[in-house]
């Protein structure tokens, strides 16, 4: 590393600093364009965090971040780093609420898995005990993760209060899936009506177990289809790419007038048009 090199790194790492805590003060005094920022970044960091069980501090995972900032920020000015400077920024800032988008995700296919074992287990539970708040409660012991933390979540809303509607509701809100919406407005409905509700429950997790085998057969029948739709998709992109190294002289009448501006917009809208309609012809829902 040579002397200019040297000089740019200490001055990067010197900016990098400065603006941390730059950022650190005007983010912690409360007032602020920074402040503002914060404040609506930590609600959204809280409320993904909250919808998977994750009760860490919003302001420690910031920190990280501006510490992650500082030090990725002092890797781009290393010379012949091999990722390009401004990608691992952009990773920094949308990671943890990617992350936790996925686990949110991948928690609530979980639990649209397990629905038709809780119904079963809740019916199960009402044919011993005349109270569905207690069959609610006791299927905690029957059930696993992650359906075991809603129950017991809503079984201490509960005991500060809350019906057994409302603790419902509240599970249904954080899941956000229509599926979990069906299930409990099957309890809620047929707790309403009256009639054999153990028998109705029974009926639904048997709906919902053939919902289930229907959307994976609906799954593997259009998975071909969609791995045609990546190939033919990144085909075009591909080949321009590819030309453009082997024979960059093939594409340059398209880059030299107004005619060949035009072909390269219509040959993008129209590449574009056709992916976006072969999503929506694969994206098949029971």
């Amino acid at each position: 590393m040579n002397g200019y090199h040297l000089y740019k790194l200490l001055g990067t790492l010197s900016m990098g600093i400065a603006l941390f805590f730059i950022a650190w003060i005007s983010a912690t005094d409360g007032v602020g364009v920074f402040a503002k920022a914060k404040s609506r970044y930590a609600a959204a960091l809280e409320k993904r965090m909250r919808a998977v069980f994750n009760f860490s501090d919003p302001n420690d995972i910031m920190l990280g971040q501006l510490i992650a900032l500082f030090v990725v920020s002092a890797l781009g000015a290393v010379p012949d780093f091999p990722v390009p400077p401004w990608i691992l920024p952009i990773i920094v800032l949308v990671g943890p609420l990617l992350y936790f988008n996925h686990v949110r995700a991948k928690r609530k296919k979980a639990l649209e898995e397990q629905l038709d074992g809780f119904l079963t287990s809740l019916g199960n539970a009402l044919k011993t005990t005349p109270s569905i708040g207690a069959a609610f409660t006791s299927c905690i012991e029957i059930t696993s993760s992650p359906m075991r933390e809603e129950i017991e979540l809503a079984t201490k809303e509960m005991k500060i209060g809350s019906t057994l509607d409302q603790a419902l509701a509240h599970i249904a809100a954080r899941i956000q899936s229509p599926a979990v919406d069906s299930a409990f407005s099957a309890i809620l409905i047929g707790r309403q009506v009256g009639g054999n509700l153990p028998k109705l429950l029974d009926t639904t997790a048997n709906s919902m177990r053939e919902m289930r085998r229907l959307d994976g057969v609906i799954k593997s029948k259009t998975a071909e289809g969609k791995m045609q739709l990546w190939v033919v998709g990144l085909m075009p992109i591909a080949l321009v790419l590819g030309m453009g190294q082997i024979m960059p002289s093939f594409l340059a009448p398209l880059t030299e007038s107004f005619l060949g501006y035009t072909i390269c917009a219509v040959c993008a809208i129209s590449w574009a048009a056709a992916v976006v309609w072969a999503r929506q012809i694969l994206a098949l829902e029971i």
